[in-house]
């Protein structure tokens, strides 16, 4: 068994260097490029991995043209502000010793954010399916939030899979302002009525299930910020669509 490792990435040099370092278990590394003017394909390429530059696509689009540019039909994909803890790794190279029992496997995603390691906020274990064999899975989903869809058997490693977020609430929001906008199209695309009771309860909510119900509070401040941040996330999410919708 061979895998080959894809990761997708933009200005990532920051970055890039630790997805790339944690992928010892993978017998290629390719780096999709869509357009970087950092130092993030100069990285990429003198600690090995081949590059290629791709225009930007869309996620689910991107990570499919880096899975069809790998050499081996079982893929691993990661995210350039991710990487394989040891122990995941660990499991992998079992993997590789023994054979694959499935066609894909889910690995808990653990989340640093402000530099605290997440375990509630319902950020944990946020199970992702990221090793599979691309005969049998792809990546969908049109706009954010992009998922790995198998027609095949689902397995499940233990290991984290680590996943280094916002170091500051200025990154935070620059995030969101992107992912709001595309979170928005997607509801305008969809045809969604945004009603002014959405746009006020649904923040609302969000908040109490995150901080109350998820437990965000055990999260310390960072929980807090977590909350509170969801919950605008939502409301301008709606309110972008709202706008987009009045051809505002």
């Amino acid at each position: 068994m061979k895998i080959s490792a894809t990761i997708i990435a933009c200005n990532e040099e920051l970055n890039i260097a630790r997805a790339i370092e944690s992928l010892r278990c993978c017998d290629e590394i390719v780096v999709v490029d869509s357009g970087s003017t950092d130092r993030t394909v100069e990285i990429a390429q003198k600690l090995g991995a081949r590059v290629i530059e791709m225009s930007w696509r869309g996620y689910a689009s991107q990570k499919n043209f880096a899975s069809e540019q790998a050499t081996y039909d079982w893929v691993l994909s990661i995210d350039a502000d991710e990487s394989l803890s040891e122990a995941l790794e660990a499991e992998i190279w079992q993997i590789k010793k023994s054979g694959p029992q499935y066609d894909a496997y889910t690995m808990p995603r653990l989340a640093q954010y402000l530099g605290r390691w997440i375990l509630h906020s319902g950020w944990y274990p946020d199970r992702k399916i990221r090793l599979f064999d691309r005969r049998k899975a792809s990546w969908e989903g049109d706009y954010v939030h992009e998922s790995v869809r198998v027609q095949g058997s689902v397995g499940h490693l233990e290991s984290n899979l680590l996943h280094f977020t916002c170091n500051s609430l200025a990154e935070h929001l620059r995030t969101m302002d992107r992912y709001t906008t595309l979170a928005a199209e997607q509801l305008v695309d969809q045809k969604v009525d945004i009603n002014w009771r959405r746009i006020v309860f649904d923040p609302l909510w969000t908040f109490f299930r995150t901080y109350f119900l998820k437990q965000g509070f055990r999260d310390g401040l960072e929980g807090l910020c977590i909350a509170y941040m969801a919950a605008f996330y939502n409301f301008v999410k709606y309110a972008k669509a709202r706008f987009m919708q009045s051809g505002r």
